[in-house]
């Protein structure tokens, strides 16, 4: 198995991402083929004693994709950078899976007009994993802010693939994000939503959860549309650090509390794992005809590494093969209707 790294994209310095793919390759027996500036990449290989040969893969890019760019760069006026040069090699069969840290926008556009949707798939979206004890999927979480409801009922298909093979999950419990639990709440997007995951027989939905509900590992896929799912990400991302900056200081204040820290290691650890975003490393854009993961921005050698480990796994489940499948029966079902 080859994974194609960008690592030159993210808020991190290359070398960060340099180590989290070769770490990969030693721990995990994957091969690599590392994308950015020739010069930078070669360097850090150099700086971890790392040869280049077959297993070890450098292709080199002319420029990157920043932050800030527009999300069509990667197919416009940036065709050089990394991103796009990574996404090509994957299209080209040179590789089973990409990863990047970069502009979400711009590789959630690349992934789809360079590798493709699969056939019968409306959108791509981000599937996030909650890191609040147990798994739970959070889909979509930030690559469409306005998608309409049959879409929203693709990904919550999409999403019960995903935990059922990446974690095992019998016919997982899908829930919709609204402000009441009552199927008559929301707006016209939610209701309409609703009414089609109730319907649906594929699907074990289990109605509408509120905000507070979100840590009580009430559903294994949470659905909701990207303006919402990116806020609710990056406010448990930011209450994740926010509880770690807390237990440390707690623990801290005196001699009591350091003793009793010493009691507790362990369990505080455990916490604090369990709400470490790096620890799954990145989100797989699902509905992408080939595997693409986006690490998050500011991933060091961890997350890479939790990325690449993701990669790997979320190549050898089968899940594209999969979602694949479920893009044509939804491709015969539309044409079935027409035809009516």
């Amino acid at each position: 198995m080859r994974l194609i790294i960008d690592v030159m994209s993210g808020d991190a310095q290359a070398i960060e991402a340099v180590k989290g793919a070769v770490k990969a390759h030693r721990e995990l027996g994957v091969d690599i083929t590392l994308v950015g500036d020739e010069k930078t990449v070669l360097d850090a290989l150099d700086s971890l004693s790392v040869k280049v040969d077959d297993s070890v893969r450098v292709a080199h890019a002319e420029s990157v994709v920043t932050m800030e760019d527009d999300y069509l760069v990667v197919i416009k006026s940036k065709k050089d950078s990394s991103m796009s040069v990574g996404l090509n090699l994957l299209k080209n069969g040179e590789g089973d899976a990409f990863i990047s840290t970069g502009n979400t926008g711009a590789l959630v556009a690349g992934a789809s007009l360079i590798v493709r949707k699969a056939k019968g798939i409306k959108a791509a979206a981000i599937g996030a994993v909650i890191p609040l004890g147990d798994p739970m999927l959070l889909i979509d979480a930030g690559a469409n802010v306005s998608p309409n409801a049959d879409t929203m009922k693709q990904f919550a298909l999409m999403g019960s693939i995903y935990m059922e093979n990446m974690f095992g999950i019998k016919s997982p419990r899908v829930a919709l994000i609204n402000n009441g639990t009552e199927e008559t709440k929301g707006n016209e997007l939610a209701r309409e939503t609703y009414g089609l995951l109730k319907e649906c027989e594929n699907i074990n939905f289990v109605g509408n959860i509120e905000g507070r509900d979100v840590v009580n590992s009430v559903c294994d896929v949470l659905v909701a549309d990207g303006y919402t799912g990116n806020i609710i990400l990056k406010l448990v991302e930011g209450f994740g650090k926010f509880m770690s900056r807390t237990l440390k200081s707690m623990f801290k204040k005196n001699l009591k509390t350091l003793i009793g820290a010493l009691f507790l290691k362990s369990e505080a650890m455990a916490l604090k794992k369990s709400m470490d975003y790096t620890e799954y490393g990145g989100a797989p854009l699902l509905g992408i005809s080939a595997p693409v993961i986006k690490a998050h921005g500011n991933s060091g050698e961890k997350g890479m590494f939790s990325a690449c480990r993701q990669a790997k796994t979320f190549v050898e489940t089968g899940i594209i093969e999969e979602i694949a499948r479920l893009g044509e029966s939804l491709r015969e079902a539309r044409k079935g209707e027409s035809n009516e």
